[in-house]
C-alpha cells in the first residue's frame, strides 16, 4: 500500500529532527536530513500499526473488513 505523509525536517545543533504532521505522535532524529526522514518513516509505521491493532481490538468478529484506497 502507497502513503504519503508530510515530512518537517529542522536543525537542532548537530541533528536532525523530524515530525509529521498528519501522524503527530510520530518524530525521527538522525545526523543528517536523510537520518532523520528515515527515522521518522520506521515511527509513522509503528504509530499506525498500533493504531490499527487498537482498532481492530475493538472490532466485532462479524464486522466487515476493507481497504480503503484514496487517489488523487
Amino acid at each position: 500500500m502507497h502513503n504519503e505523509f508530510t515530512a518537517i525536517i529542522e536543525r537542532d545543533g548537530d541533528w536532525f529532527i523530524a515530525q509529521c504532521p498528519e501522524v503527530p505522535e510520530a518524530n525521527g532524529q538522525g545526523r543528517t536530513p536523510d537520518e532523520a526522514k528515515s527515522d521518522l518513516a520506521a515511527a509513522i509505521e509503528l504509530v499506525l500499526e498500533d493504531r490499527r491493532h487498537d482498532a481492530l481490538k475493538g472490532a466485532s468478529v462479524d464486522a466487515l473488513r476493507e481497504v480503503v484506497t484514496i487517489e488523487k
